[in-house]
């Protein structure tokens, strides 16, 4: 959890958090993850039953802050199978630098795995409520269409990307206008190449999402079998 990322995955960690609908802007990632309220909020758009956000206040207070994150990691993190060090935490509330990025990319490292894992008993399900048979399928549903809209966004960064093809060919094919002209060209062509790579990680992305669309998919029909199971049982009793 300690280890640093380097500049590719530190980016490819900043797109995933862009991606999640938070209830303040992100600025200062050390400062807007200091009260851990941020983070359950990104644990609550996956698994919306293993966060209830009116139990994380935000914080100005060291003390505060570290109440927050003492919860957040005895009552969600440990259902995603990973514990912070108490000394990490005191870091992440001081807002050290650098402090908070590690447990956030373990966190969706955390995320990714248990969204890609598919039960084999739907009553171990976080999803699964007695209370409301259809829920669990509800739910499922929800999260694929958080995952469909993603993928729809992505779909169009790729028609950028083609977009900044012509326009870079473009800067070849008039390489002998005025110099001046040229240099503004030349900025332009810098410009463009750094939105590619951006567009190369956006472009693993999609085929991440893709995956786990499909995922979902396999999911729904394990689901809905087990839930015509489950009903048929209650039916005989």
């Amino acid at each position: 959890m300690e280890r640093e990322l380097n500049e590719e995955e530190l980016q490819d960690l900043f797109a995933w958090i862009d991606k999640i609908p938070l209830s303040r802007p992100k600025r200062h990632i050390t400062r807007d993850f200091s009260d851990a309220v941020m983070a359950a909020e990104a644990v609550k758009y996956f698994f919306p039953k293993l966060v209830d956000l009116h139990n994380y206040v935000s914080a100005n207070s060291t003390q505060q802050k570290l109440s927050n994150w003492n919860l957040l990691n005895r009552k969600v993190f440990s259902k995603l199978d990973f514990h912070v060090p108490e000394e990490t935490l005191k870091k992440i509330a001081q807002s050290t630098t650098g402090a908070v990025v590690p447990v956030l990319s373990t966190l969706r490292e955390k995320i990714d795995k248990k969204l890609e894992y598919t039960p084999n008993n739907i009553l171990d399900m976080e999803y699964y409520d007695t209370r409301n048979e259809e829920k669990p399928h509800e739910e499922i549903q929800q999260t694929e269409i958080r995952l469909l809209t993603q993928l729809e966004e992505l779909k169009k960064d790729e028609k950028n990307r083609q977009k900044n093809s012509k326009v870079e060919r473009a800067v070849k094919f008039y390489s002998d206008m005025d110099p001046a002209f040229q240099q503004m060209l030349k900025e332009k062509e810098k410009a463009i190449m750094s939105l590619m790579e951006t567009v190369e990680i956006l472009q693993m992305k999609v085929n991440k999402l893709e995956h786990l669309v499909h995922l979902k998919d396999v999911r729904i029909q394990d689901l809905t079998q087990h839930l015509e199971t489950y009903k048929a049982r209650g039916n005989t009793h």
